[in-house]
């Protein structure tokens, strides 16, 4: 694997230009889009075998929902280390650092005995997600054309709703017949994938002539906050990266039990009821990328946030199973619609040398917040009930808006420094 473009005609198939969408563009999003795929399916699969898990191996639901949570928090970890790795080293090598970790930690868990071991190997396997993140939406913008930029985001971000999808449908399917412990096994096959299609990649044109290639490196996390507005972006983007993990695991990892214990859905129809909610997801993920590319990210923004405050205090309130299929499908459009947003947010907000450090920094702070979102959750549906506890997330999507507002600046067709 080459880190470094070696011919002038490698690096004209790199560069992106102006409007045209080269080859190495379908090729980089296509590893990145697998890459996130291999996220999704991870962590649904486990929110869906959590009731296996826990009388298999005898865990406390605190317990169980620390497995998602440590999952999350290797996440930060990993986003910390592998994005400031892949400045400076290169967004291939890294990549396939990251994908070996997720894999090998993965496939450990299909072999646990305790709650300690697989805690363990779910929080390194978590570090080897969070790197895996923020650098595959690096490497796509980058080899992408500033006018489809937030198209391409939403497109790998799509990556991300098919691997969910994927555990949504397969899990009812295997899970009777292999177990939680097969389960695992199948999901380092998107790791695989994942590796081939990238194993054939070189590293984007814009990374190759970046001024750090050229001269002493800076430190990737001081231009994060190099200045007063740099540092005010990074603050908004945390903010706007913890609302949407917040809320996405908060809904998502409960909503399989809450289906199952309070309208009596077996797995396959709280399946079925989930995978409604994913579509509604991927379908807001792809309007947000068209319509950031057209109207511009702040607008696009603040219309999916006010969107999801509505979308979440009417779901709240509804029992009837046929209205809260309808409605979890257009709670999702706008809940999760937003993640086809950021990639492209943080890839204009900061320079080559700093930009998949900020992907993975930023985005994992924010995923490390969010993953008390199931914790939380958890304890207001106990205290309350499960409406209780999603009409109070109506009031994070609010806190959004405010930082879109005030934080967030507008760079729709700004070129990558």
């Amino acid at each position: 694997m080459e880190a470094r473009v070696n011919s002038s005609a490698t690096a004209a198939d790199a560069a992106p230009g102006h409007d045209k969408v080269t080859g190495y563009g379908w090729k980089a999003l296509a590893g990145s889009a697998v890459g996130y795929a291999m996220d999704g399916f991870d962590l649904l699969i486990l929110g869906f075998m959590l009731t296996a898990i826990s009388a298999d191996l005898h865990l406390t639901p605190g317990q169980a929902g620390s497995l998602v949570t440590w999952t999350l928090v290797g996440a930060v970890a990993g986003g910390i280390v592998f994005g400031s790795l892949s400045d400076h080293y290169g967004r291939i090598r890294v990549l396939t650092w990251t994908i070996v970790m997720f894999a090998v930690f993965t496939g450990l868990c299909a072999f646990a005995q305790g709650y300690w071991d697989l805690l363990a190997y779910r929080t390194l396997a978590g570090i080897g997600l969070g790197g895996e993140f923020g650098i595959g939406m690096a490497l796509a913008a980058e080899a992408w054309p500033a006018r489809h930029r937030a198209r391409v985001s939403s497109y790998v971000a799509l990556g991300w709703q098919t691997g969910v999808l994927g555990a949504a449908l397969l899990t009812p399917l295997l899970l009777p017949h292999i177990g939680w412990r097969g389960m695992f096994l199948i999901g380092v096959i998107p790791a695989v994938v994942a590796w081939v299609i990238r194993n054939k990649l070189h590293e984007p044109e814009v990374f190759v002539r970046r001024p750090a290639a050229k001269g002493p490196k800076t430190k990737a996390f001081r231009l994060l906050v190099k200045d007063g507005r740099t540092a005010r972006t990074s603050l908004g983007i945390v903010t706007l990266c913890a609302v949407q993990n917040f809320g996405y695991y908060g809904i998502m990892i409960w909503m399989p039990s809450f289906l199952s214990n309070k309208l009596g859905f077996n797995l396959t129809k709280s399946a079925l009821w989930t995978s409604v909610t994913i579509l509604g997801m991927m379908a807001g993920i792809f309007v947000f990328g068209q319509l950031a590319d057209r109207i511009g990210r702040k607008p696009s923004f603040l219309l999916f946030q006010a969107g999801a405050v509505a979308m979440v205090l009417t779901y709240s309130q509804l029992s009837d199973p046929v209205s809260m299929l309808w409605a979890g499908a257009l709670m999702g459009m706008f809940v999760n619609g937003m993640l086809g947003g950021y990639g492209a947010l943080m890839s204009e907000a900061y320079p080559t040398e700093a930009r998949a450090t900020a992907q993975n920094v930023l985005f994992n702070i924010g995923r490390g917040v969010g993953g008390f979102g199931p914790v939380v959750v958890g304890a207001l549906a106990t205290a309350y009930s499960f409406q209780v506890a999603i009409a109070l997330l109506a009031a994070i999507y609010v806190l959004d808006m405010l930082a879109t507002l005030f934080l967030i600046p507008e760079l729709k067709g700004k070129e990558l420094e």
